[in-house]
């Protein structure tokens, strides 16, 4: 009962702070402490949205399309690429320095480069994401792999396993809890990344909607994109929770 009454209450404690919030913002905007056209109220924020809300939708779908295609690369490239420098340490040593040197370059940066080079299509803005998408999911696996209990991977060896099965029953399993800790990462950083490159150049999308509405000073409608992109990556992080309690039922059991 007692783990059961401290469930409810750290599941409600964030909803009231939400809501705290959303009150003092409405406040402020209710007694003129900005200008309504600067930051509009609550509630002017969701009348836009619900008007809003079908050409939303439209450019919704093509973010989503592109953040997925992006980092469902990215997990590839970075699983790839775990898997090697797990196995290679030479190749650990030289490219983990450039790996990291790819995350200390901005991504607005980085995006008016790619719409240059590959046009204002889909390409550009995948790239970016698999970009901003790899590094964690490599980082993690790594970790992941390079943590796995060596007295277990010592006795295999001693039975004959080989490396890929010493990597399939040890390696992989053991670096399921990194993975999906980097894949909640990964899922917000898709959607920004995505965000970030339709703002400077494309036909669709959330990131395009927003620059639109931004030069006609319609900033509830701005703000509308905004609580829309925070949703959208709050529930693909519950998605992952979700996906992972399947993945590692194991972990369920030891709680």
């Amino acid at each position: 009962m007692r783990k059961k009454l401290q469930s409810i209450i750290s599941k409600l404690l964030p909803a009231a702070a939400v809501m705290l919030l959303l009150i003092v913002w409405q406040a402020a905007s209710t007694a003129g402490l900005v200008a309504g056209f600067m930051l509009p109220s609550p509630v002017e924020v969701m009348k836009a949205f619900a008007a809003d809300f079908p050409l939303l939708m439209d450019n919704a779908k093509v973010t989503l399309l592109e953040a997925f295609a992006g980092l469902a690369v990215g997990i590839l490239v970075g699983f790839v690429t775990a898997v090697l420098m797990d196995y290679f340490d030479w190749l650990y040593q030289a490219v983990y320095p450039l790996i990291v040197l790819t995350q200390t370059v901005p991504t607005v940066a980085i995006a008016p480069l790619l719409v240059l080079w590959f046009g204002y299509e889909m390409l550009p803005k995948v790239i970016l994401i698999v970009i901003v998408t790899f590094f964690p999911i490599t980082v993690s696996l790594l970790d992941g792999f390079r943590a796995s209990d060596k007295d277990t991977v010592s006795l295999l060896r001693s039975m004959g396993a080989s490396n890929a099965q010493i990597f399939r029953y040890v390696k992989f399993p053991g670096a399921f809890g990194s993975f999906f800790a980097s894949l909640r990462i990964s899922v917000s950083y898709a959607v920004v990344g995505a965000v970030i490159s339709e703002w400077l150049g494309g036909f669709n999308g959330l990131g395009v909607y927003m620059t639109r509405v931004k030069k006609a000073f319609s900033f509830d409608k701005m703000f509308a994109v905004i609580f829309l992109i925070s949703a959208i990556s709050l529930l693909l992080m519950r998605a992952v929770n979700i996906l992972q309690r399947i993945s590692m039922p194991w972990e369920e059991e030891n709680r």
